[in-house]
């Protein structure tokens, strides 16, 4: 990684923890792996979104379509929000620690936005699906907000926690945490 990578990586690592995140890691995108079982497990729609949403399969694309997107990248960020619901019943803390990584991601979006104009320069990922319009506008008409949305690392097939092992970032913080990851791609 050249010099001036560094300096542009160092510099969205601070932005990133000046939008909210918990934490960040370096991303290499060669650790990047795009498995069927993920999109299976999808399938089963447990999250409820599955065939609901443009920010998920099947409307996210086929994972050839997701491997294309993902490919030609040079470098990345993990980025994490962390903490800690009462116990592993308290969905309301959960929910609330969710909805405060969507939000650091968005503000991370914005200002990405300002950083890289070029809306191919950069890819951000998410966890979950998109939650920027209360009712998806799915199948029936177009997103309403395509340059916002943001697709889930799942949902692009990468296992959240192999991510984060490859890259040597924590993926589990200790005891009575709660921890949602995204990732910032770079070109």
């Amino acid at each position: 990684m050249g010099a001036s990578l560094d300096v542009i990586l160092d510099g969205l690592e601070k932005l990133a923890l000046d939008c909210g995140f918990s934490g960040t890691g370096r991303l290499d995108p060669a650790t990047i792996l795009v498995r069927r079982e993920v999109r299976e497990a999808c399938a089963s729609d447990k999250c409820r979104a599955y065939g609901k949403s443009w920010s998920c399969p099947p409307a996210c694309g086929s994972l050839e379509e997701c491997e294309k997107r993902l490919a030609g990248f040079r470098a990345g960020l993990i980025l994490q929000t962390t903490g800690k619901p009462e116990d592993s019943f308290d969905f309301e803390s959960m929910t609330r620690i969710g909805e405060e990584h969507n939000a650091h991601l968005s503000d991370f979006q914005e200002k990405l936005t300002c950083f890289f104009p070029g809306a191919k320069s950069w890819l951000l990922l998410g966890s979950g699906c998109c939650t920027i319009c209360k009712q998806c506008s799915y199948p029936e008409s177009p997103c309403n907000y395509p340059e916002k949305m943001i697709v889930s690392v799942e949902a692009m097939g990468i296992v959240v926690s192999d991510l984060c092992a490859a890259n040597n970032v924590l993926y589990y913080h200790g005891p009575g945490t709660l921890t949602y990851t995204g990732c910032a791609l770079i070109r």
